[in-house]
Formats: C-alpha cells, sequence, structure tokens
C-alpha cells in the first residue's frame, strides 16, 4: 500500500487551520490505495536463484493449466509428466531440482502467502490454482528458513493473486477443443472504496483422450474423462494508512476417470485465509489460515476389471499461521523476526475387495505438526548485500493408528503408533555483489527440512502392477546444500542467468523395490543432486523471448542396497523451456513455447524408461470488436508420444496435439 499525496505535503497540511487539516486528512484518506500483495522482497532476495514468471507468461500457457505455466522454470516437475486433467492428485507433487523420488512436494507453493499442499498427500491441487487469476509466480530455487520454511527443501513457489490492475473490471474466456473438452472461466474485479475485490470461477470438463496406448488397450479401458471446478472470493481493504486486510475463501472439486472404466478419482476442499500487512516503520505481515481437503481413489484390476480397493475418503484438515515483523534496526539493515504454526490431521476411509465384492474396511492416519522460530537480517555495505538467517522446528508426528475389520465388524487389526517429537535446526546463508551496474555476483548455503507426511507413513496405494507400502517409522528428511551464480543485464532488454548447485538431502523418503510388484516408502541415505541452471529474456519492442534450462546429475546413496548409485525415480538430467511472444498491437498476442525433458526411469532401479520428449505449443489472441477477442491454443502441435508411466511396459502416455478456440471479454 502506498500514499498519493508526497510527505512534503503532509507536513504542509500541519501549518493549516484544522478545517484545512480536516480537509487534507479526509483527501489523504481517499486516495489510500491497497495492494494486495505482502511485504516487499528484501535487498538479498537475488543471493539464491530466482525466475519470476510474469503474467503475461502464465496466462499463454496453452493447456490453460498452471503446471505447464510454471515448467517456464526449467527443473520444475511434478511425480509424473501427465498434467492435472488426466494423472492420479496424489501424484502431483511438485519439486525443483531432481530432488524428488516419490510423489511428495518438497518445494513448497504459497499463494498469497498460504501453503496450498493437500495437508494429508503433500501434492498440491493445481487444477484449483487457475494461471488467469494470477499476478506473477516467484520460483526460489534452494532450501529455505524463513516463514514455513519446513516444507521448503528443493525451494519455494510464491504465487500472487491478480487484482484490478491485472485483470480489469471484467475477464471472462470460454474454449473448446476438438476432442470437445470445454473449459469456462471469469473473474470480476471491481474496487469498493479504499480496497476491491475478486469473484472468480472455473469450470473444465470433458471426456479426455486415451492415456492407453492402442496395442494395449482391453475391454475396460477408457479415456480420461474428467471434470473440475473452482471458486474463489478474494477482499482487500485498507484498515488504516499503512494496513491492509486480505481475505481470501475457495472451494473446489475435480473428479477424473483414470485408464480403467470404473477407476474414478478424485479431490475436494474449501480453504480460507485471513492476512494483515503493515507497511509502516514497524512491518509485519500476520496470517492464518484453514484447509479442510478430501480424497477418493477406486482401484480395478487389469486382468479382471474388477474393483480391488475403494479409497472412498480421506478426509482431512490443515491449519497454520504466522507473524513476520520487520524493526525498523537502521539504515542498511533489514531484519526479519517471526513464527510459524502448522497443524495436518486426517486419515484414509479404504474398502478392500475380494473377487469384486467388498471383504472389509481399513482405516489408517494421524496428525503432524510443526512449530518454527525464524529470524534473517540483511545488511548492505555499499555494492555488497549480506545475508544470514536461521530456523528452529518443534516437530511432531501423532495419533497414528492403523485399523481393519470383516463385514460382520470384527476388528482383524488394531494398530496404535507410537507418538514422536523432536527438534531441528537450520539456517541460510549469502551474498550478493554488485560488481558493475550490468552485472551482479551472489553465492549462498542452506540447510533445511521436511516432515514425512501423512500419507507417507500411513497409506498403501497400488498403480497396477505395483503396491507401494507406507511406513510408519519415516524420519524427517534433511537439506544441505550451497550455490554460486551470475545475473547480467549486457543490454538493457536483455538479462541472463547461470547458477551451479550442490544439494543433497539425507534421509530422504523414496520408493525402494522390494520385489517384481511390491515396493516401500523408506529413508535412503542421501539423494545427491549436482547441477547447472540458465535463464535468459529479451525484450525489445512488443516482441520477448525467455528460456530456461538445467542440467542436473543425481543419484541415491544408498550403501548396501540395490538403488545405491541410482538416478532417483522420475527424475531427468536435462530440462528446457523456451517461450517467444509478439504483440503487434494491444490485445494481439502470438506466442510458441518449446518445452524439453530428458530421459527418466520410472522406478529405483532403473529397469523401466521413459523417454525424452519435446513439444511445442501456441497462443493466439485477436481482437474482434470492443472488449472481444478471438483466443486459439495448441498443445503438443507435431503430436509427439509423451509417455508418463511404464511399469514392465504397461505404459500410460501425456496429452497429444490438441486444439483450442474460444472467445475472450476483457473490460478494463
Amino acid at each position: 500500500m502506498r500514499r498519493i499525496i508526497p510527505t512534503a505535503a503532509l507536513a504542509l497540511s500541519l501549518s493549516m487551520t484544522p478545517a484545512a487539516v480536516s480537509a487534507q486528512t479526509a483527501q489523504i484518506e481517499t486516495q489510500i490505495v491497497v495492494t494486495g500483495i505482502g511485504l516487499p522482497q528484501t535487498p538479498a532476495t537475488p543471493a539464491y536463484n530466482v525466475q519470476t514468471i510474469d503474467r503475461d507468461r502464465l496466462v499463454q500457457a496453452a493447456s490453460g493449466r498452471i503446471e505447464d505455466a510454471l515448467s517456464a522454470a526449467a527443473g520444475f516437475q511434478q511425480f509424473r509428466r501427465s498434467d492435472s486433467r488426466a494423472s492420479n492428485p496424489s501424484a502431483q507433487g511438485i519439486t525443483l531440482r531432481a530432488l524428488g523420488g516419490n510423489a511428495t512436494s518438497r518445494t513448497l507453493l504459497l499463494l498469497d502467502g498460504v501453503p496450498m499442499a493437500d495437508p494429508f498427500f503433500g501434492y498440491v491441487p493445481l487444477s484449483a490454482i487457475a494461471p488467469e487469476r494470477l499476478a506473477s509466480a516467484r520460483v526460489i530455487r534452494g532450501g529455505g528458513s524463513g516463514a514455513f520454511g519446513s516444507g521448503a527443501v528443493a525451494g519455494t513457489i510464491d504465487l500472487a493473486s491478480a487484482g484490478p490492475d491485472e485483470m480489469g473490471l471484467l475477464n471472462a474466456s470460454g474454449l473448446v477443443d476438438d476432442r470437445g473438452d470445454t473449459e469456462l472461466s471469469g473473474s470480476i474485479a471491481p474496487r469498493l472504496g479504499q480496497g476491491f475485490a475478486v469473484v472468480s470461477g472455473r469450470w473444465d470438463r470433458g471426456p479426455g483422450f486415451w492415456t492407453t496406448p492402442e496395442s494395449q488397450r482391453t475391454a475396460p479401458s477408457v479415456k480420461a474423462r474428467y471434470e473440475s471446478w473452482s471458486g474463489s472470493v478474494r477482499a482487500v481493504a485498507s484498515l488504516a494508512p499503512d494496513i491492509e486486510l486480505q481475505a481470501r475463501v475457495m472451494a473446489f472439486e475435480d473428479n477424473r476417470t483414470l485408464r480403467f472404466r470404473g477407476a474414478d478419482t478424485g479431490i475436494s476442499g474449501q480453504d480460507g485465509s485471513l492476512r494483515i500487512v503493515g507497511r509502516g516503520p514497524w512491518q509485519f505481515d500476520a496470517l492464518a489460515y484453514l484447509q479442510s481437503r478430501d480424497f477418493h481413489n477406486v482401484v480395478i484390476s487389469a486382468t479382471t476389471a474388477l474393483p480391488t480397493l475403494n479409497q472412498r475418503a480421506t478426509p482431512s484438515t490443515g491449519a497454520g499461521g504466522k507473524i513476520e515483523v520487520r524493526p525498523p534496526v537502521g539504515a542498511g539493515h533489514v531484519l526479519k523476526l517471526g513464527a510459524d504454526w502448522r497443524v495436518a490431521v486426517g486419515h484414509t476411509l479404504e474398502d478392500t475387495y475380494l473377487r469384486g465384492v467388498v471383504s472389509g474396511h481399513r482405516r489408517a492416519g494421524g496428525s503432524n505438526g510443526d512449530i518454527g522460530l525464524f529470524a534473517e537480517n540483511d545488511w548492505t555495505l555499499g555494492p555488497v548485500v549480506l545475508t544470514a538467517g536461521g530456523r528452529a522446528d518443534r516437530w511432531s508426528v501423532r495419533n497414528g493408528s492403523f485399523t481393519s475389520s470383516n463385514l460382520a465388524g470384527q476388528s482383524t487389526a488394531n494398530i496404535a503408533y507410537a507418538d514422536r517429537a523432536g527438534w531441528d535446526g537450520s539456517f541460510r546463508g549469502g551474498a550478493v555483489f554488485h560488481a558493475a551496474p550490468w552485472a551482479d555476483l551472489r553465492a549462498s548455503a542452506y540447510t533445511g527440512m521436511r516432515q514425512p507426511t501423512l500419507n507417507e507413513l500411513y497409506r498403501n496405494f497400488t498403480v497396477f502392477p505395483i503396491t507401494t507400502r507406507a511406513n510408519e517409522n519415516l524420519v524427517n528428511e534433511k537439506l544441505r546444500g550451497f550455490e554460486a551464480g551470475v545475473d547480467l543485464r549486457p543490454l538493457p532488454a536483455l538479462t541472463l542467468s547461470a547458477t551451479a548447485f550442490d544439494n543433497k538431502v539425507r534421509h530422504a523418503i523414496a520408493n525402494v523395490t522390494i520385489d517384481a510388484v511390491t515396493r516401500q516408502r523408506q529413508n535412503v541415505d542421501a539423494v545427491h543432486a549436482r547441477g547447472l541452471e540458465f535463464a535468459g529474456s529479451l525484450k525489445s519492442g512488443r516482441f520477448s523471448l525467455g528460456g530456461s534450462l538445467a542440467y542436473t546429475e543425481a543419484k541415491v546413496e544408498a550403501p548396501g542396497q540395490a538403488l545405491d548409485g541410482m538416478r532417483p525415480s522420475q527424475t531427468p538430467r536435462w530440462a528446457a523451456n523456451a517461450s517467444a511472444s509478439w504483440t503487434p498491437r494491444d490485445r494481439w498476442t502470438f506466442a510458441l513455447t518449446l518445452r524439453h525433458t530428458g530421459a527418466q526411469f520410472e522406478d529405483d532401479l532403473q529397469t523401466d524408461v521413459l523417454p525424452a520428449a519435446t513439444t511445442i505449443d501456441a497462443f493466439a489472441q485477436v481482437p474482434l470488436a470492443g472488449p472481444l477477442s478471438l483466443v486459439l491454443r495448441g498443445e503438443n502441435l507435431f503430436d509427439e508420444t509423451v509417455v508418463t508411466r511404464n511399469a514392465g511396459g504397461s505404459m500410460d502416455i501425456g496429452t497429444p496435439r490438441t486444439i483450442w478456440a474460444g472467445l475472450r471479454v476483457e473490460v478494463r
């Protein structure tokens, strides 16, 4: 938030008559502008490898999906290559720098400061985050020790919602593709007094596409049908000249059918948050949130076409908050002090089957908690900015249990797991040297930790023909890493960056092969990733070009085990993204995006390969009349076969060539 009237004018008003002072004060109060964002970045933020994806790039994603928009940062990945139309939601964990190995997020994703990962599983509900509702996305690689830093093992993705300045008063679109899928989206963002509100909704549905290769289809095989909706209301208001209130409520539901008839899976959720941001001499950011989520999934046998398991519900609740204060400590320093708290409670409700008939019931779950205290200081010394911070986490794993019963209600298992708790400390520090007006040198080192999710601790799951078992004895992952890089601006329109990094996650949780049809989540000694990251952008008039490249050598360190020295499952060596756009006139846009993902392995023993894949997408917007525009989008224009799963030759494939057409209305 900022004041329109200069400070000098306010000082002058003090010499006026009481009536004049009152009039001047009223004028100031009516000209307060709220922003709807958090506190600004500190001078040392560039010490960590940061890439910003602006709104134009986000809304030009040919699929209209946030995961494809975020892939502008090379090295960003979900556990699987499928997007949120044709993947199991529980596989939508996100990570950076090939620090994967299972489907849980090792990257912290924030929306207006709120962690979005599912309280039970750790996946991100990607279909509920629409790119058109966002102003920007900041991708910060490397471990974090600030607010909610206990989840930022591989980095942080900070999403900022759009307001009237970015969206206008009305922004709506409707599109249909060549398969009959439809996408409807709309937002209205009126200014209300000194603040504003944004009401948004989106509905996606369609018959989907074949994820099963033609040669492997059987009678129960079906297309990946999907239907999802999400809605949100966000309000921002001024509480005082330098204090604003931000409130958001969101609800969503997403249902999909994957591979076989009856293999239905879905998620739903209701989220709410309140945030108060102060920008006076004592800056502060106070946040509280509550999340209610659910998940269901039916497993169908590929050989009998009968259900083998019905995970009919997985209710979970997440709650948390933070307070960050930046006291005025003198010129050259930015001090951040704060605390945060998170708790996750949830359990599975499952029906087991025998020859297609319900045979029993199971329940498993518990609760995780974390209370963190953090402090960080940036110190500017001429052309050098130094930063250092520390964090202490009090974590807990409580109320873990597993029960099962037969149809008569008789107990067949009743296990209560021991409670655990402890303290973990982490730090990060770095420096930025502004060597020249066009060159910055940076270096940083960091540690971090991540708790096992309730899903990893207690939930078994099956992706035919592999069953992966939970492990209630998992311990926290711990990161140690360092990096160094350079940011160059050789021309006003050209920016370039390069980063070398070395990150190691000790006690990394991986899906370890037990036999041909069984895996178990286990702590291995470490996942060690070293690599190079490059990014660049060029803006000349109405033409822009941007791209990023990541090369990562990652391996599992597990002495005495078969996976020792292997690359973590689902992690490529090479990832690249490049996009070119041209806006010949206002509201005219033409864009092309190239995306490359190197070869990956399905499993920890590197027996099943997912071949490298390169796709090209396109986006075009052409004004028609008044606020109305024609929108055309093309996904995978050359119809590349993208293998997303390969279990002993049983495969799934990703989105084929898809052409979208529709209309967009924009009223400023």
